[in-house]
């Protein structure tokens, strides 16, 4: 079929997962429209269905069987494509369930057009799969729909194989884009009147492995982009967020005091049985440096709780640790056993509902520490990116420190960074703003 005959189709997406995988539909999203589709909601009925999938716990592969079938039952007759990291590691669940027409693995999202086969139904599911240590191709991606902000792919894969984690598998060896075609990303969404630029990937601060250069020098270039307010990093490993970075972002003209970095455990006997490659000092180390030099930073953290191996007294590390850490929220995340990781290896299997326990422990933890956090930035005046969301007379946006904060509707303020002061923890957990 050609541009001309798709005029007039629907497609709809649905999105599991991370920041990554909204960044590739939205690029996914703008093949489909180059032909002549029309993207809809993917609770309409619509000509072509895609499901982006992920499979980071047992429980997200559920929510994708469920995307999947409720498409078809909305409509039998469209073309169900399913891709992501569930596609990529369990292409046989995915077939098995009527109606599918495609499985298309990672290594496949790039030319996932070439596969609409004129909107035919297959009758059996074609599967194509590309093995993980084959997959070599980097699929650029940003995401566009919100204005204010855009997720901008960076870099794909990972090369760490923690035990606990399927992504090596889901996503191949790392690599990336040159930082020359990165740039021309950031112009093109710089002139889409977007403020915000959020760095994303499996593993960004591996950045450079295919092409020699680093994280150092992506985020140097990034800086000197003209058009774009605010530069803000997504998650970067502890052994790989040097000094000399977090010292570049405390002087960056654009890079936002914002960082997150997974911890995943604050003991390093279970870091070991993890296979991370850090030891807690190291993460400390990293705390303490960005907090002497920016001491109004958000730090959040990732961790999980009740992996192989972490016994009550291993859980009660991290929790101390943890607690005494000047970070200001957690992402707690249970322990969920993936086939093929090494970690069903390690002895001492912890019970379900122990980890549910020991993960609502670290929530609780969380909220304090955010609270804290919050107060503390009380009285300050930050500069906030309003965003398009409008509730009841008011407007809400984001600090440069990620602060929510919430302020009387002002249309003219909408997509703009000004300078607000910051007054109440309101019962939202927003901070009440004043305009300044």
């Amino acid at each position: 079929m050609t541009e001309q005959e798709y005029t007039g189709k629907k497609v709809a997406f649905f999105t599991l997962g991370c920041k990554l995988n909204f960044a590739e539909t939205s690029a996914m999203s703008r093949k489909f429209e180059d032909l002549g589709f029309e993207r809809v909601d993917y609770k309409e009925k619509a000509d072509l269905y895609v499901v982006n999938s992920c499979s980071v716990t047992a429980e997200s592969d559920k929510k994708s069987r469920n995307q999947i079938r409720a498409a078809i039952k909305r409509n039998p007759n469209a073309l169900m494509m399913v891709t992501g990291c569930y596609a990529q590691l369990k292409s046989d669940e995915i077939s098995a369930i009527d109606g599918v027409d495609y499985v298309l693995g990672s290594g496949e999202k790039l030319d996932i057009t070439n596969f609409i086969n004129g909107l035919q139904k297959n009758g059996v599911p074609t599967i194509k799969i590309t093995p993980h240590r084959k997959i070599n191709n980097f699929f650029s991606a940003y995401s566009y729909g919100d204005r204010t902000r855009s997720f901008l792919k960076v870099q794909d894969g990972c090369n760490y194989f923690c035990t606990y984690c399927t992504i090596p598998m889901a996503r191949g060896e790392s690599r990336n884009d040159s930082i020359a075609n990165i740039i021309d990303e950031a112009r093109d969404i710089a002139a889409r009147d977007i403020k915000e630029i959020i760095l994303t990937g499996v593993n960004i601060g591996d950045f450079g492995r295919s092409t020699g250069d680093t994280f150092y020098d992506l985020i140097k270039a990034l800086d000197k982009v003209e058009g774009i307010e605010r530069i803000r990093i997504s998650s970067v490993e502890p052994n790989l967020l040097d000094d000399e970075i977090i010292e570049f972002v405390a002087r960056s003209k654009r890079i936002v005091p914002h960082f997150h970095i997974p911890l995943q455990s604050g003991s390093n006997e279970v870091l070991a049985l993890m296979k991370r490659k850090y030891k807690r000092e190291v993460f400390a180390h990293r705390v303490d440096v960005i907090k002497s030099i920016m001491p109004d930073a958000f730090i959040g953290v990732d961790v999980i709780a009740g992996t192989n191996g972490e016994t009550d007294a291993y859980f009660q590390e991290t929790y101390n640790f943890v607690r005494d850490l000047d970070i200001s929220q957690l992402h707690v995340f249970p322990y969920s056993e993936r086939p093929g990781t090494f970690a069903l290896n390690i002895p001492h299997n912890v019970p379900v509902h122990e980890r549910k326990e020991r993960t609502q422990k670290l929530i609780a933890l969380s909220e304090r520490k955010h609270r804290i956090f919050y107060k503390n930035q009380l009285g300050k005046t930050r500069p906030v990116l309003f965003e398009h969301e409008k509730k009841g007379g008011q407007m809400y946006g984001w600090t440069d420190n990620y602060v929510r904060v919430e302020a009387p509707l002002n249309e003219a303020l909408i997509n703009s960074v000004v300078n607000v002061r910051l007054e109440k923890v309101n019962d939202n957990m927003h901070v009440d703003g004043v305009i300044v």
